[in-house]
């Protein structure tokens, strides 16, 4: 089984970084480094449905359907992740953590199966890489601003 792993330390509280990737209004800033996903339907309330929504591409929709599993503000968010066309039900969790003045951030999206889930969890890991690396810090940064 395939699996992405992504950690990094943001010199920012929980509570900032938790509003980041979990207001749908921020979410699109830092993910238009990777596939441009915005959310329709969010809110971490266990149960709630929701899509994100990328630029298709050949080959993909760019919708993907999610579930909420867990949430635990603003330390736990857990969804389901699936492409609207069918497909392995994977999962996604989000775990921040204080840490040194700031909160570290893992990102771990696992259950992908078979040789299109190991080149499908390349593919995603290099993207999310990015967008945790170069998209969410400005948006965090831009938050500090405003407080």
């Amino acid at each position: 089984m395939s699996e992405i792993h992504i950690v990094r330390d943001y010199p920012h509280p929980p509570e900032r970084v938790w509003r980041a990737v979990t207001d749908p209004e921020l979410i699109p800033r830092w993910t238009a480094t990777g596939a441009g996903g915005r959310p329709e339907g969010f809110d971490t309330t266990v149960g709630t449905r929701f899509t994100f929504i990328a630029k298709p591409k050949p080959g993909w929709s760019g919708v993907v359907v999610c579930e909420v599993l867990e949430a635990h503000e603003p330390s736990l968010l857990r969804y389901s992740w699936q492409d609207e066309g069918g497909g392995a039900v994977t999962e996604v969790a989000y775990r921040l953590e204080a840490h040194d003045g700031g909160t570290r951030f893992r990102y771990d999206h696992t259950g992908f199966t078979g040789p299109g889930g190991f080149f499908l969890a390349r593919i995603l890991g290099s993207v999310r890489t990015k967008m945790l690396t170069v998209g969410l810090p400005p948006v965090l940064d831009d938050l500090a601003v405003r407080a």
